[in-house]
């Protein structure tokens, strides 16, 4: 298994998510029918749509402060605590700004 890598990791994640949010977006932007029945489930499936795309645009925010962590040299340091964050953490969650413990607290656990 190659090592983790966090910039090409995080790269990686932030083409995948604006790849996500662009496709969305290109879908919320189609016409919609003319029939009433079908228009009601189109403006059903674009609320879902816009439920995605927050996700993909939240998720983009996140990789985006990740990397300027990289670039801080701060990335995998946790901002609460001071300890470093798992490197098993930064593989699942490369995005993580908090380390385990902060996270559970800050989620109220």
């Amino acid at each position: 298994m190659p090592a983790f890598d966090p910039e090409t990791t995080l790269s990686a994640l932030l083409h995948e998510y604006s790849s996500r949010a662009q496709a969305i977006r290109h879908d919320l932007a189609r016409s919609h029918s003319a029939d009433f029945a079908e228009q009601a489930q189109q403006r059903q499936n674009d609320e879902v749509l816009d439920a995605l795309l927050a996700e993909a645009e939240t998720a983009m925010h996140q990789v985006g402060l990740a990397k300027l962590r990289l670039s801080e040299g701060t990335y995998g340091q946790c901002p609460q605590c001071g300890e470093a964050i798992s490197p098993a953490r930064l593989e699942i969650m490369p995005a993580a700004e908090l380390c385990l413990a902060c996270s559970t607290l800050a989620e109220g656990h």
